[in-house]
Formats: C-alpha cells, sequence, structure tokens
C-alpha cells in the first residue's frame, strides 16, 4: 500500500471524500465570482467568502437550505438536517459543512493543519510504518524515525487499521483536538518497545519536493495543490537542467486548489486549453499561461489515488501531448460542487456539473488511463518512469 501524508489529510473523516476532492469548492467559487480563468487568485478564504446565499443551486439546493431552516425553525440542528436532505438526494460527492469545519477546509487549502508531522504508510503484514518525519515538527523532537513501526495510539491498537483511521486519531479528530493537546503514542524499533507523548502543533504542509536522480532526471513529487503548489512547481521546472528531464510524480495526490493545478499545467505549456467545465449547464474553459518548458522530456506518474484537481493536469498533459503517462488507472473524480451558505452559518457544498479533458474527455467514473502501464506501488517505480524518459530523447 502507497504512503500518505499524515499531516497533509484534512480534518473531519466522515466529510472524507468532499474534504479532499476540493475540485469542489474553490472551482464552484470561483465560477460564482467570476475570477476563477484568473489563475492563481481564489484561495481557500475566497471560497469561503465567495459562498453563495442560503438558497443554493438547483432543486437539491433548495431543498438543501429548506430542510436547514425548518430544523433551525424547530430548535433543531440544522447540519444534520442538510445532511440527511443531501443524502437523500443521491449525490454522491456533495457534502455540509459547519463554520467550523469550512474554517479547517480553508485552512488546509492554505496549508496549514494541526498535527504532529509524520508520514506512514500499511505494511501488506497490517502494520503501520512511519515512512518520513518532518524536520523541526513535535514527531522529530519526540525522536520518532523513518522505520519505526507505530503499534497503538492513546491506548487504541493500530495495526490493520486504514490509514486514514489513524491519522483521525493522530490528528484528535473525534475529539476536536486543537494544537498543544497531547497524543500518546505507542512504537517498536527493531525489539526496542517505548511509548512517548507529543504535543500536536500548527504547521504548514511541504506539497512539493524536488530530487534529483542519479541518471540526472528530476523528480518532481506533488502530494496536494494547496495554495502557492502551481508556482512552486514552475519553480521546479525552471531549475531543471535543458539536458535532463522530469517525472511529475502524482501519485497520492487527492487534488486541491484547481488554480493552482491550471498554474503547474503552465509550467510546461506555451498556453492554450487545460480543460473545460461547466456549471449547472453554462460551459466554461481553463487555458494555461504562455511561456511554459515545452522541450524538456517529461513523464506524468499516476497511480488510483490521483484525485480530481490532479486528474485534471493529468489529462490536459496526456491531451497536450506534453507528457507520457505511466502508472495505473486514475481515481476518476471529474464532478464540479456550487458551495452554498445555509440557515446557521453551515455550507453545503453540491454537484453542479463535470469537467472535461483538452479532447473532451469525461473523467468522472473512468479516471485517466496510463499511456504505459506499470506497478506505481513497486519501490522502483520512479526509476521506471524514469527510463521512459530516455526513451523521449532525453
Amino acid at each position: 500500500m502507497s504512503g500518505r501524508d499524515l499531516f497533509c489529510q484534512p480534518r473531519r473523516f466522515r466529510h472524507g471524500a468532499a474534504l479532499t476532492l476540493v475540485f469542489a469548492g474553490v472551482l464552484a467559487a470561483g465560477a460564482a465570482t467570476g475570477t476563477l480563468p484568473e489563475a492563481g487568485r481564489n484561495t481557500a478564504s475566497d471560497a469561503a467568502r465567495a459562498a453563495a446565499p442560503a438558497t443554493g443551486t438547483g432543486r437539491t439546493g433548495r431543498e438543501v437550505a429548506r430542510a436547514a431552516a425548518e430544523a433551525m425553525a424547530d430548535g433543531k440542528s440544522p447540519v444534520e438536517a442538510a445532511e440527511r436532505a443531501v443524502s437523500r438526494s443521491g449525490d454522491r460527492w456533495a457534502a455540509v459543512y459547519s463554520e467550523d469545519e469550512y474554517a479547517d477546509l480553508a485552512d488546509a487549502l492554505d496549508g496549514r493543519y494541526t498535527g504532529i508531522g509524520l508520514s506512514a504508510r500499511r505494511e501488506r503484514g497490517g502494520a503501520i510504518e512511519v515512512t518520513k518525519v518532518r524536520s523541526g515538527s513535535p514527531a522529530a523532537e519526540a525522536g520518532i524515525r523513518a522505520g519505526d513501526r507505530l503499534r497503538s495510539v492513546d491506548g487504541e491498537r493500530v495495526d490493520g487499521r486504514p490509514v486514514t483511521e489513524v491519522v483521525a486519531l493522530l490528528r484528535g479528530d473525534a475529539t476536536d483536538a486543537p494544537a498543544g493537546t497531547t497524543v500518546r503514542l505507542g512504537l517498536e524499533r527493531g525489539t526496542r518497545a517505548w511509548s512517548e507523548t507529543v504535543r500536536r502543533a500548527r504547521l504548514s504542509t511541504q506539497p512539493v519536493t524536488v530530487r534529483r536522480l542519479a541518471a540526472g532526471a528530476d523528480v518532481v513529487r506533488v502530494t496536494s495543490f494547496t495554495k502557492g503548489v502551481g508556482d512552486q512547481v514552475r519553480a521546479a521546472v525552471r531549475d531543471t537542467p535543458s539536458d535532463a528531464g522530469v517525472v511529475l510524480d502524482l501519485r497520492g495526490n487527492s487534488g486541491g486548489l484547481v488554480t493552482e493545478a491550471v498554474t503547474a499545467a503552465s509550467a510546461f505549456l506555451d498556453g492554450g486549453l487545460v480543460a473545460t467545465y461547466d456549471v449547472d449547464g453554462e460551459q466554461r474553459a481553463l487555458h494555461a499561461d504562455r511561456g511554459g518548458n515545452t522541450t524538456t522530456p517529461l513523464v506524468a506518474l499516476v497511480d488510483g489515488g490521483t484525485m480530481s484537481a490532479a486528474e485534471l493536469l493529468t489529462g490536459a498533459l496526456q491531451d497536450r501531448g506534453r507528457a507520457v503517462v505511466v502508472g495505473s488507472r486514475t481515481f476518476g473524480k471529474g464532478s464540479v460542487q456550487m458551495p452554498s451558505r445555509l440557515p446557521g452559518g453551515s455550507v453545503a457544498e453540491l454537484t453542479v456539473g463535470h469537467y472535461r479533458t483538452p479532447l473532451g474527455r469525461g473523467v468522472d467514473g473512468t479516471g485517466i488511463t496510463p499511456d504505459l502501464e506499470l506497478d506505481p506501488d513497486r519501490p522502483a517505480a520512479v526509476e521506471r518512469a524514469a527510463a521512459v524518459l530516455d526513451g523521449l530523447g532525453r
């Protein structure tokens, strides 16, 4: 099983799908305000401020808003009433957030989070292995190292549990644990077993990392499209030597700000179409900025965890003939959600349309099929992707 960054996962896992598929709020907010095509202008906070009035969008939006209003009038929870209405609608990507939850989403998209600063993966036998510890984080200060095994969190055994559940325990999602609260970890290193109490802190993500392979290619790994990521990708590509190729590693990238994905596309394209989308039937388009690097050989590495805005980027590079896509089929989330403000201050995000690649391919439910299939979970997957660059004449 591929690793996931524990400090990059958003809070509120009962809204997990919608929280991670943030093509949702930011794209829709941009459409509502008319500023989306101006790449980079929208932020998570913009999305929260631009949420539409309580009338919602379409019939489902009106029903959800009415359910929330009626619950408030009866002295009941408008959030729970809205969630029930969304569930009845059959909209698989819709979600309802309280004001605090939507603020958490805004923080996540701005690259801020509460956590302890470690990454982990579940091994084949079910054990949870620490794969990375962020320098200067609470986990690092506690002496936790990559390769350690995490056995328990606050007394709860984690062997065999999904990584997302382990994330929720570490972050204290069930108890709304803020920065400054503690979490007790049961750890193993070889034959040594011990417990460590770690204090949660406010941290910032590191969604873009760059490393150079021995063969000379640069690997640009992008784990999410939070604020500023597009410019970070462009800077990384500018620094790539002219005789080197680039492996754009989008494995496990669950999406983020669509404007950042468009800016990232601009690193490799000289203008032109990135994607089209519709909002309640009205067609719109996203275009790359001019001046990108169109000559450096490029391979995009994807897997089943490549979702939403990351699929938008992958589809654009594939359709435009700019990249060879390798790995396995992507997740297949290509729907557009519109945020609307509900009575009581909560926010509902409801599906209003879908986006398509430059050649008109729909992504929702189908994903992006790689040009070359390979197992993206193999240890040498990056090196195999880099080998493809040689075939492109690097």
